[in-house]
C-alpha cells in the first residue's frame, strides 16, 4: 500500500514538473495523462505548481472557471465544469499590449466576471448567496492556454494544466448585478473589427450565476474558498479563437460594455 501511494505522489510530482517545465521553457510538453489517472489526482498536480508559484512570490487574484459549455463538456466525456487559480500578473490592462513570450498556444474567449464583496465560506451555496456576495461584474477577455503540445487535452490534463489558464483582461467600468440579465446578455467578439465569435450568458452553464454557485460550493470548505476582492471568470460566453501576434480582440457584452485584447507581434 505505501509502495502504491508512493508511487502515485511520484508521478504527480513528474506531471507537475513537466507543465512547468514547459512553461518555463516556452516549449509545450507531451499530455500528461500516462501519469495521472483521475480527476483527484490532477488537482493535485494543479497544487503542487499553484504552491510552487506563490512561494516564488506571485499572488492569487481569483478563481477561473472551465469546461462551462455543455457541447465541451460532451466532447470531454464530463458532467461538470472545472476550475484553476488566476494570479494577479496575469491580469493585463484593457487595450494595453499583452506580451506573447509567457504564452504558448493563445486562444481567446469572452466571459463574464464577478468580483466577490464579500466571503463565500463554507456551504453549500445557492444563487442568492453569490448575489449577496457579489460586489460587480465586469467584461472580460480570458487568454486560455496550454502547456500540452497542440491542445492535446482531456480532462485530467486540462485540470493539472490550471484548467489551461493563461492570462486575462478586465474591462473597467464596474456594473451592480441588480437589473442585470446574464443569462440573456449578448455577446460578440472581433478581430480586427471583424466578428470572430458570437454567443450569450445562457452558454455558462445556462447562466452565468449558476458556474458562480458551483465553484464557490466546491471550494467553499478548503483553503482556496472565495473571499473578498477575488475575481472569478465564469467561462465562455461562445467559441474560443486562436490568438495570432498582432491581433486586436474586443468583445462586448449586453450590458456590461466592452473589453479590448491586443497583442504585441
Amino acid at each position: 500500500m505505501y509502495d502504491e501511494w508512493s508511487q502515485a505522489v511520484d508521478a504527480r510530482a513528474q506531471a507537475a514538473d513537466r507543465l512547468a517545465t514547459a512553461a518555463r521553457s516556452g516549449r509545450p510538453c507531451a499530455p500528461i495523462r500516462d501519469l495521472v489517472g483521475t480527476v483527484a489526482d490532477a488537482y493535485a498536480v494543479q497544487e503542487i505548481n499553484t504552491r510552487a508559484a506563490i512561494d516564488a512570490g506571485r499572488r492569487l487574484a481569483g478563481r477561473k472557471i472551465g469546461l462551462t459549455n455543455p457541447a465541451v463538456q460532451r466532447q470531454l466525456g464530463v458532467d461538470q465544469p472545472d476550475f484553476g487559480m488566476l494570479f494577479a500578473d496575469a491580469c493585463h490592462g484593457d487595450g494595453l499590449p499583452i506580451p506573447l513570450d509567457r504564452l504558448l498556444q493563445p486562444r481567446a474567449e469572452a466571459e463574464i466576471a464577478l468580483v466577490l464583496g464579500h466571503d463565500l465560506e463554507g456551504g453549500p451555496f445557492t444563487v442568492a448567496d453569490v448575489i449577496r456576495a457579489v460586489e460587480f461584474a465586469l467584461p472580460a477577455i480570458e487568454i486560455a492556454d496550454s502547456r500540452i503540445a497542440g491542445w492535446d487535452i482531456t480532462l485530467t490534463d486540462t485540470i493539472a494544466d490550471n484548467a489551461s489558464a493563461g492570462a486575462y483582461v478586465l474591462g473597467g467600468t464596474p456594473v451592480p448585478l441588480a437589473g442585470l440579465d446574464l443569462r440573456a446578455a449578448r455577446m460578440t467578439m472581433t478581430r480586427g473589427g471583424e466578428e470572430v465569435s458570437t454567443g450569450s450568458g445562457e452558454a455558462c452553464l445556462g447562466h452565468p450565476l449558476n458556474a458562480a454557485v458551483w465553484l464557490a460550493t466546491r471550494l467553499g470548505r478548503t483553503q482556496y474558498a472565495l473571499r473578498a476582492g477575488d475575481v472569478v471568470l465564469t467561462g465562455a460566453l461562445g467559441p474560443v479563437v486562436p490568438v495570432e501576434p498582432g491581433d486586436e480582440f474586443e468583445a462586448r457584452i449586453e450590458g456590461l460594455g466592452s473589453v479590448r485584447a491586443v497583442f504585441g507581434k
